[in-house]
């Protein structure tokens, strides 16, 4: 079967074709949840509600949007916030009596949604946004390197933060 047609099945309700779409893709959503929580137990509980959702909004899933992948990270991360608010109604518990804040998960979660934006850029913008602004190389370096001239590493760097901030906006991160 395609994935299409899997989705398709899946849609309709066969349990077969959604556990062959999903298994794939269950190892990196489990590693993904266990990093920002921290706990193998929270991380199963995480990719168990994700799939769940996923079973359940099925028929919201749209190839033609966005890989499954991407679509199961977005449920994921709708998880795991409501894991975080569901903790800090808790009552604090911990060997210093104060639960740890939210906030690294937060910035786990927009680490990745900005490593996803950027795997949808294209190629050659990605390596020039990477070059010039994570590894701070100038201009004139990065140019050499591609065999292009300066200003085309510059308009491709123009475009790739534009590009990189529409992404960031259609997963309304920004």
């Amino acid at each position: 079967m395609t994935d299409s047609q899997l989705i398709e099945a899946a849609i309709a309700g066969a349990d077969e074709a959604f556990a062959e779409l999903v298994q794939p893709h269950r190892r990196p959503i489990h590693a993904h949840c266990y990093r920002m929580l921290g706990s193998l137990q929270d991380a199963e509980d995480a990719v168990q509600e994700t799939f769940l959702r996923a079973w359940r909004a099925g028929e919201r899933y749209d190839p033609q949007i966005g890989s499954l992948r991407t679509w199961l990270f977005a449920i994921l991360r709708n998880v795991v916030i409501d894991l975080g608010r569901a903790r800090s109604v808790r009552p604090k518990v911990g060997q210093s009596g104060v639960e740890p804040s939210v906030e690294p998960l937060d910035e786990a979660l927009l680490s990745w949604q900005v490593e996803e934006a950027m795997r949808r850029i294209g190629d050659d913008h990605r390596r020039v946004l990477v070059e010039t602004y994570y590894r701070g190389r100038p201009y004139a370096e990065v140019a050499e390197e591609l065999g292009v001239p300066e200003g085309t590493v510059k308009s491709r760097l123009h475009t790739a933060v534009r590009a990189l901030r529409d992404r960031l906006h259609e997963d309304e991160v920004v």
